[in-house]
């Protein structure tokens, strides 16, 4: 899951990317409305934490312009206004969902695993192949009946393969869902994660390396 923030207040910013990238999404962060008009014209995102009051294009613009693009982006918008006709006003022109500052973050990162879930189709609340289970919704891993400690990335990485259902996904594809727009495209961080992925998954081996990516038979 891809998560673009929106937000002027650059420690805030920070401090909402660190707690999302905990939770295994893959955030890029922008400060201004045009810098988010940007990135949306060249990535796709599933969620869009948007604070309303922006400078140079104000967040209100960003709203309207990304629902006439008629994209799947979730928009949670955040704003200082807490009185109920800003929150209708957020609303109306497009937000998916309003949450004001100052907010608890547990609540913030409720709200975003929430609109990521309604972004993409329903998915089933478990994958399993090849003796890997993931159970999405608690984020654990199982090898055989017996749990496994994944990294964040690493986590992100096994969900990837096993939604690909034994088909090939790319490195180039593992770098555009489960990581951000400043990893090094020419970097070797999927091969080392894949590496250690395997490692706790153990024997026998499940992930097969092919000519053009991975995957899970």
């Amino acid at each position: 899951m891809r998560v673009l923030v929106v937000e002027d207040e650059r420690m805030l910013a920070d401090a909402v990317a660190e707690g999302l990238r905990d939770e295994a999404f893959a955030v890029d962060v922008v400060h201004d409305g045009d810098a988010a008009l940007e990135r949306l014209a060249v990535n796709e995102y599933d969620v869009m934490v948007l604070d309303r009051d922006l400078p140079v294009v104000h967040g209100d613009e960003v709203c309207r312009a990304v629902v006439e693009s008629g994209g799947r982006i979730r928009i949670l918008m955040v704003t200082a206004a807490s009185d109920v006709p800003s929150r209708i006003d957020g609303l109306a022109i497009g937000a998916d969902d309003y949450l004001t500052k100052p907010f608890a973050f547990g609540e913030l990162i409720a709200r975003v695993h929430a609109l990521a879930r309604r972004s993409r189709p329903a998915g089933p609340p478990a994958y399993e192949r090849a003796g890997v289970r993931v159970e999405t919704a608690r984020r654990e891993v199982y090898r055989d009946g017996h749990y496994v400690s994944l990294a964040r990335k690493e986590f992100a990485v096994l969900l990837e393969l096993l939604r690909a259902n034994g088909a090939v996904v790319t490195a180039e594809d593992l770098l555009e869902r489960a990581w951000d727009e400043n990893i090094d495209p020419f970097t070797n961080v999927v091969r080392v994660t894949m590496m250690k992925l395997r490692k706790k998954l153990g024997s026998p081996p499940v992930i097969e390396t092919v000519h053009r990516g991975y995957r899970i038979r």
